[in-house]
């Protein structure tokens, strides 16, 4: 079935007043307050349509629909549309930045309550950090029948170990065989370095046992990011209380019991990329109790190897064009600031 652009159009009336009223949309909505351009009988038929291509879902059998998470990423990847802040919003922003430049904490801790202001989501940010903590080097030992110990040494000997649950463990000889190739590629590698390219090579090597990359890979990404030690500074949690969404108070509890994990947070930014808007649904962020939940996340630079993440946390009907818009503005105002602050210590 084809996406024409009328279906498109239905598609984005349907995600934008979602996203304003947080009401189901029936066809004699979209009627009424868009210029659509055909009857209610034809919205209906390709509301129909959008349901069965899975862009669309009916919350309760009399209800109207809302969008799926199919349908949230077509529409933050295809058809969303960007907008400029306001000058107002523009000034406030600026003035958060430009008035917090003494001391980085400060600027960092002011930034995330000037966004979950301006926003009325949740965010957290991460203090500027040297990207050049490398991997030492990893030991695997059989823990017992279905379990292996993960030993990981970064530079500056930080040790950290890891359980990682298998079927049936390999041999202590078959670990050591793998431990060797699995140090031949990554040591000496920082969390920049850890590439496609690396990647492959490692999915080369370990082709018997492929299975145990992908975990060994997270507990090295996270153990680099322990030894980093990521400060995190969070507002807004308190707002995620006031979105229907999460009226339900174990919803709710559950949300905060994931925000008070600081692994959960770092992990939600760890993945940012440089220069860029990254943008998580519901099930595709990693973590159970955020699933109702959308993570928007992107960088700011201070210098070649000096970086820090701003995330945004909200209902998946979040406004997702305003937050791009929000993180864009304060991630060069806090670039534009940063460059005065020597190697980002207090000046």
């Amino acid at each position: 079935m084809a996406l024409n652009d009328r279906k498109i159009q239905i598609l984005k009336a349907i995600i934008n007043d979602y996203i304003a009223t947080a009401e189901p949309v029936g066809s004699r909505t979209l009627a009424k307050k868009y210029d659509l351009g055909v009857s209610s009988a034809t919205i209906r038929n390709e509301m129909s349509d959008l349901e069965d291509m899975g862009l669309i879902i009916q919350p309760h059998t009399s209800a109207g629909r809302i969008p799926s998470e199919l349908g949230y990423r077509l529409y933050v990847d295809r058809l969303m549309n960007t907008s400029e802040l306001t000058p107002k919003e523009q000034e406030f922003l600026h003035s958060v930045v430009s008035g917090n430049i003494t001391k980085i904490e400060y600027l960092m801790e002011e930034t995330a309550k000037a966004i979950s202001m301006l926003t009325n989501y949740t965010t957290i940010i991460s203090e500027p950090i040297l990207k050049r903590t490398a991997l030492k080097q990893i030991r695997l030992m059989p823990l017992d029948e279905s379990a292996i110990m993960l030993i990981i040494v970064t530079e500056g000997n930080f040790v950290k170990n890891h359980i990682i649950r298998v079927n049936i463990a390999p041999s202590d000889e078959d670990l050591f065989s793998v431990s060797v190739k699995i140090n031949n590629i990554l040591k000496g590698h920082t969390l920049e370095d850890i590439n496609e390219h690396t990647i492959m090579a490692l999915q080369k090597e370990l082709k018997e046992y492929s299975g145990l990359l992908k975990p060994v890979l997270k507990a090295v990404q996270k153990t680099i990011r322990s030894a980093e030690n990521v400060h995190l500074h969070m507002s807004g949690a308190k707002n995620i209380l006031t979105f229907p969404e999460f009226s339900d108070i174990s919803k709710a509890t559950e949300i905060f019991r994931a925000f008070e994990e600081k692994n959960n947070l770092v992990s939600l930014l760890e993945d940012a990329k440089s220069n860029d808007i990254r943008i998580l649904i519901g099930n595709e962020i990693n973590i159970k109790e955020m699933k109702d939940c959308s993570v928007i996340t992107t960088t700011y630079n201070m210098g070649e190897n000096t970086k820090g993440s701003i995330g945004i946390i909200g209902p998946t009907r979040m406004n997702y064009n305003q937050v791009v818009s929000v993180l864009n503005e304060m991630v060069k105002n806090i670039e534009n600031v940063l460059k005065t602050v020597p190697d980002g210590k207090n000046t």
